[in-house]
């Protein structure tokens, strides 16, 4: 801030020169600040209708989006595809390439993709020093799948270790063993829900030593099913937030372009194991859930939601597709209401 004048013809020109260029210099520095560094408080009111996606730039195709904080405050996401791209961003809005997870390939996965490359719906995090990606092998429409864990201490392409298989389904079962995702608990329990179709989502245990499944309990709970529209309930990610864990599915259709009728659900329990219920207090397991976001205008099937807690904000990041059919990758911010339910602006 400058002198006061009576200062200035104290001190003498050469003071007051120096004055100046401080007070620049401050005011740079002030303007440099990004604004994300001073996020606005949430709004407890949602707004009259779904927003838009929040701006991206860059490598903007994703399908089934996950993303994670990595240690030096950039974003790392992996996306569903050839050998698991990844991205990498420094301000969530600007993506680049990244490469993949898997170089040289995933030969343990073939047997449940037909021989393919395409593996699907990863989940990424960073706990005790290292980066952990679980993610699904299968082909369209199968329960022949399964679920493998990866881990890295960098998170680049290239640099990951194959940790063995997680879960698998067949034929033998009633679930589907795809779309994982890792929660921890209040207790600091580890949690993998997964699912699609069939008899809905799951929960395992996993044993956070190993980061696989639990040895001493090997119950498989339900978590969401429907009994309506083919059973189209998958995609879970569970969020824990102001002393509920939020269950956050898809239901409906995926991947059929701009013809997709992907939309975003949700449901609440006070317990990682369930039961959640909606807005309304039905079940989940009994088809129950609150909607969040949905097709709107030139965004269709938004879906396979992921929540980020990150600088004060909780962001959601999800795929949407365009009026040409291309997925895109899909980011907004996360208000909660004043009754404890959460709505995107």
């Amino acid at each position: 801030m400058p002198h006061p004048p009576s200062r200035l013809a104290a001190l003498g020109l050469a003071v007051a020169v120096l004055a100046t260029t401080a007070a620049v210099q401050a005011a740079a520095r002030a303007v440099a600040v990004p604004a994300a560094a001073l996020p606005a408080a949430a709004p407890t009111v949602p707004p009259p209708s779904y927003p838009n996606p929040g701006r991206v730039t860059g490598s903007t195709g994703a399908h089934d989006p996950a993303v994670v904080r990595t240690p030096n405050g950039t974003y790392l996401l992996a996306t569903t595809g050839d050998h698991l791209p990844l991205k990498t961003s420094t301000d969530r809005v600007n993506w680049r390439d990244a490469g993949v997870v898997w170089p040289g390939g995933a030969p343990w996965t073939t047997a449940y993709t037909g021989g393919g490359a395409n593996l699907w719906a990863p989940d990424l995090s960073y706990r005790d020093g290292r980066f952990l990606l679980y993610y699904s092998a299968s082909t369209f429409g199968s329960r022949r799948s399964a679920i493998f864990l990866a881990t890295s201490p960098t998170g680049a392409a290239g640099s990951w270790t194959h940790q063995g298989l997680v879960i698998e389904s067949s034929g033998a079962v009633n679930y589907n063993a795809i779309d994982p995702n890792l929660f921890v608990d209040a207790a600091g329990q580890w949690w993998l829900a997964f699912g699609s179709f069939w008899t809905g989502v799951k929960s395992v245990r996993l044993d956070p030593a190993t980061g696989r499944r639990s040895t001493t309990d090997t119950a498989v709970r339900a978590l969401a099913q429907r009994q309506t529209a083919s059973g189209a309930v998958e995609a879970p990610f569970v969020y824990r937030h102001g002393g509920f864990y939020y269950l956050f599915t898809s239901f409906d259709l995926c991947c059929r372009g701009a013809a997709s009728t992907y939309r975003v659900m949700v449901g609440r329990s006070a317990s990682p194991a369930g039961p959640f219920t909606d807005r309304n207090g039905t079940a989940l397991t009994s088809g129950g859930g609150t909607q969040v976001l949905a097709g709107h205008g030139s965004i269709h099937g938004p879906g396979h939601p992921a929540v980020l807690a990150d600088n004060g904000q909780d962001v959601l990041f999800y795929h949407y597709y365009t009026d040409s059919g291309a997925a895109r990758l899909g980011i907004n911010l996360l208000g909660w209401d004043s009754a404890g339910w959460p709505f995107v602006y």
